[in-house]
């Protein structure tokens, strides 16, 4: 069965971070996204391919944009219960909520709960793609990995490993973090639309052996992901001085034991060094951006257009539950805020939506399958409504452009303009 999705359209060309935004993209008023067997087979002028594949079943949303489902290269699943809870910085926000909450999941029955609950609501915000922590108990991992099989997602996870800094109920030991993440790997990486990822929390929760572990896995299986935490608040990084005195900065530490490498996502990455944001464009590693949590929990202003500029790769990520919304319409919001709050750069709305779509895809190394409206790519899809509010219509209203219609949704919008979800090609109505 075909499907002929109509209405408005954006097509990447080019990174708006290494080309002038003006030239990335292509904008259709009246385009088309045809669907065929969970795969994008065309897209275009929408009467074209209308006249052309008379037999396709057609939906016509009219004036609604028709982009991408949005990446989200961060996020904790098992915090989505937290999520919001008040008044902690970094470390006071893991021992009060975070780990106590993170214990609860080792139960299976709770973790498969929360599970379902974090990927109904990643998608009735747009989210189709996610790279999530799990806890330190595999069947967190077999939990959302069960639960994104189930909704047919793009989905990536790990197990997280910690053997100090945090209770016993949660602490593993170095052995047992190469082979519970070994047996979860063989599992579920490369099963359906799943990716395993190789999950150190950060340095100051990893003994050198447990991280020594890990890098030897990473070397085992290079074509996962890695993810962990970089340089997010400044307290920690004066813990790290203590527990790594001999280390010259935060990133040498994964150096050291193998954790830096071209699928390595980075979270947060505020506080780095000269030599560190050389170190991580060399390396091809990624940073995946997360605003609304480093605004949340006081972590600071991370600088996307410097990194950018460095050739450092960059996604967003709702970091759910240290971040304060599931959103990624406000966590592009918060991007631009921050950016703003740091040096007055004003992000332009394209480059906005490209980092929560094509740039998250290339930051999880899936930028061939997904992130853009093309031939050959996977059909996930989110559709904006850009009148979804009064307030945000009136705004609309009086747009002179795309990009001045688009930005009032970017910056005020929430779920209600979640138009609809495609995922592999079947809609999922929000």
């Amino acid at each position: 069965m075909k499907t002929l999705l109509k209405g408005q359209t954006l097509t990447w060309r080019a990174d708006p971070f290494s080309t002038p935004w003006q030239d990335a993209y292509t904008h259709t008023t009246q385009g088309g996204v045809l669907l065929e067997n969970g795969t994008i087979t065309e897209v275009g002028d929408g009467a074209d391919l209308a006249a052309r594949h008379p037999d396709a079943e057609t939906l016509d949303y009219g004036a609604h944009l028709i982009l991408p489902g949005f990446v989200d290269t961060h996020v904790h699943y098992p915090q989505t219960g937290i999520v919001n809870s008040w008044g902690k910085t970094l470390v006071d926000w893991l021992n009060t909520f975070t780990f106590p909450e993170e214990m609860r999941l080792a139960d299976p029955s709770y973790g498969a709960e929360i599970a379902g609950v974090y990927c109904d609501l990643a998608l009735s915000h747009g989210i189709t793609t996610m790279c999530s922590f799990a806890t330190s108990a595999p069947a967190s991992v077999t939990a959302f990995m069960q639960a994104a099989q189930d909704r047919s997602l793009r989905a990536f996870a790990g197990k997280t490993c910690m053997d100090r800094n945090a209770p016993d109920g949660l602490c593993d030991t170095a052995t047992r973090a190469y082979d519970e993440s070994l047996a979860l790997l063989k599992r579920w990486h490369g099963v359906d639309r799943l990716s395993y990822v190789i999950t150190p929390r950060f340095a100051p929760t990893s003994t050198p052996d447990q991280m020594d572990a890990l890098g030897a896995l990473w070397r085992d299986h290079p074509d996962c992901l890695m993810q962990t935490h970089l340089s997010e608040q400044t307290q920690e990084l004066a813990w790290m001085a203590k527990l790594f005195p001999d280390a010259p900065d935060y990133l040498s530490v994964y150096e050291k034991f193998g954790l830096l490498g071209a699928r390595g996502v980075y979270g947060h990455a505020i506080h780095l060094t000269d030599r560190e944001i050389g170190a991580l464009s060399d390396a091809g590693a990624a940073i995946a951006h997360c605003p609304t949590s480093n605004s949340f929990i006081g972590s600071g202003l991370c600088d996307v257009s410097g990194l950018a500029g460095r050739g450092v790769g960059i996604g967003l990520g709702t970091d759910t539950g240290g971040g304060s919304s599931f959103s990624m319409l406000r966590t592009m919001a918060a991007c631009y805020e921050i950016a703003m709050l740091r040096d007055q750069t004003a992000l332009h709305p394209m480059q906005l939506l490209w980092l929560a779509t094509a740039g998250g895809a290339r930051t999880l190394h899936v930028g061939d399958k997904i992130g853009t409206l093309a031939p050959g790519y996977e059909a996930d899809l989110a559709v904006l409504d850009l009148a979804s509010t009064p307030a945000i219509a009136q705004r609309a209203a009086r747009a002179g452009d795309i990009w001045d219609a688009t930005f009032p949704t970017i910056m005020m919008g929430d779920d209600r303009a979640i138009a609809d979800v495609w995922v592999a090609g079947q809609r999922v109505q929000p």
